[in-house]
């Protein structure tokens, strides 16, 4: 840790706009009921075409353009991040305002905050977002200040003595975590929908996390214009790592080493508008730090509210989902779990088919940022190894099927070629209507051996085709269940 100059001679901030995204997984076939309990909880739904909506949900002077967000995008992916219908294959979105005055208490520090509005995303693969959008009502605030709150709210559940002397307080109300603010006040009703299953074995956590107990975050730091229009190598660091202060209460930095820093700074940087706006990407944060004038301030926060949000959403989405089918693939029972092999290859076709496309995005500078975020999150490579696992499971699948036909061909022909040249020969006289039974007594063991195998061929027929229509429809009522999912 590196301990920086003092917070008087940091840098001040006049706008602090912050979105904490948090991912999760639905119950399997809980998403209508999810829908229907958003609605009682006042949610709305998120349509385009409500312009209404368009500054409803960001504070004050603060709008999106619904028009120039669809615009942003390519046909195929405004079809599934705003659909027009109740589509399940696509991202529907409910949102409720709540402009609630709140306050962070850390040691020897309260910083007010507003939360300005949730958003509660669904998606396919039993996927979901929240995300909960926060603006610092401080007039001026240090850079390391606004940092330290990023960094402290984001985190869910205490994982060190930092987050244990932290609450949230609103009202007459405390909460010692923000996850009981977020699960007990914002989204009440949202923990009885979340899947468990991820959590057997765990000893401490108590929600369950793709990756660990904190939000991503998606932050607009409006910086004081100095003397010097550029923005320095070490805040766009500490911007990205959210280096806030240390456990004295000063500013600190989470490296020393000037050449890694330029190193990380050229690699996770977009300098497009610079040198008085960069974005910072990484796996944790998206962040906008920019000097600019204040008219352009807002058009940039607007972007990070708009097309650049969902941006981040789709690439959060992109790679939880690889992650997830890799997940079921590194489950999987290669010699018994034939079923689950099926249901992998149609949801990995699913994916690449319908959600994994290389060209989204229509306009260059959200292009741009497009590709830093999955560059970043490593997109292309999860995307890599899942295709791969798909010709595996092809391979797997084709040679199982083979073997399968080779075995049923076998045994058929086996009893075939018996019960035809032997059992049938011998007892199919005395099987033509009416069957006289009195003359099973009088066969010899020869003539009850064929009897034997006649009738064995005929139930072992008709238990192989009745066994093949079984799993016919079964495999066809999976793919009906996945595709709607």
């Amino acid at each position: 840790m590196n301990r920086l100059e003092a917070e008087a001679s940091e840098p001040m901030l006049h706008t602090v706009l912050l979105q904490f995204i948090f991912p999760f997984s639905i119950k399997n076939g809980e998403d209508d009921k999810l829908i229907r309990q958003l609605k009682q909880d006042g949610f709305t739904r998120f349509f385009l075409d409500n312009k209404e909506l368009e500054d409803a949900y960001y504070g004050e002077g603060y709008c999106v353009s619904h028009e120039k967000m669809e615009r942003s995008y390519l046909p195929f992916a405004a079809h599934v991040l705003f659909p027009r219908e109740k589509d399940k294959d696509s991202f529907r979105r409910f949102s409720k305002a709540h402009d609630l005055p709140c306050s962070l208490e850390m040691p020897g520090r309260s910083i007010a905050f507003r939360v300005l509005s949730t958003d509660m995303f669904l998606c396919p693969f039993q996927l979901g977002f929240v995300t909960i959008r926060v603006r610092i009502e401080e007039d001026t605030l240090p850079f390391s200040v606004a940092l330290e709150f990023a960094d402290r709210f984001r985190t869910l559940e205490d994982a060190n003595l930092q987050d244990k002397g932290t609450s949230v307080h609103y009202g007459d109300s405390s909460y010692d975590e923000v996850e009981d603010f977020v699960f007990d006040y914002l989204v009440p009703t949202l923990k009885p929908f979340l899947d468990q299953s991820e959590l057997d074995g765990a000893y401490f956590e108590t929600l369950p996390f793709f990756v660990d107990e904190r939000m991503m975050v998606q932050g607009f730091y409006g910086l004081e214009r100095g003397e010097e229009e550029e923005i320095g190598m070490e805040l766009k660091f500490r911007a990205s790592q959210l280096d806030g202060l240390d456990e004295n209460g000063q500013p600190y930095m989470s490296a020393s080493n000037p050449d890694y820093i330029a190193d990380y700074c050229r690699e996770h940087s977009y300098n497009r508008w610079g040198p008085d706006t960069c974005y910072m990407t990484n796996e944790q944060t998206f962040c906008c730090l920019s000097k600019a004038k204040p008219e352009i301030a807002v058009q940039l926060a607007n972007q990070m509210y708009g097309e650049y949000y969902y941006g981040l959403l789709l690439s959060l989405f992109h790679k939880i989902v690889l992650l997830k089918l890799s997940n079921l693939h590194s489950r999987l029972r290669i010699d018994r779990d034939y079923d689950e092999i099926e249901n992998l290859i149609f949801l990995i076709n699913k994916f690449s088919a319908k959600f994994y496309f290389i060209e989204l995005i229509s306009q260059s500078q959200g292009r741009e940022i497009f590709f830093q975020l999955r560059k970043v999150y490593g997109n292309d490579a999860l995307f890599g190894e899942v295709k791969m696992t798909l010709d595996d499971l092809f391979q797997y699948q084709d040679k199982f099927q083979a073997k399968r036909r080779d075995t049923l061909l076998m045994i058929l022909t086996i009893f075939t070629v018996v019960s035809g040249i032997y059992g049938m020969n011998q007892v199919i006289e005395d099987l033509k209507a009416p069957i006289d039974w009195s003359k099973l007594l009088e066969y010899s063991p020869f003539e009850y051996l064929a009897l034997f195998v006649t009738f064995t061929g005929i139930s072992v027929s008709i238990f192989m085709t009745l066994k093949e229509l079984r799993s016919s429809i079964r495999s066809r009522r999976r793919k009906r269940y996945y595709s709607k999912e």
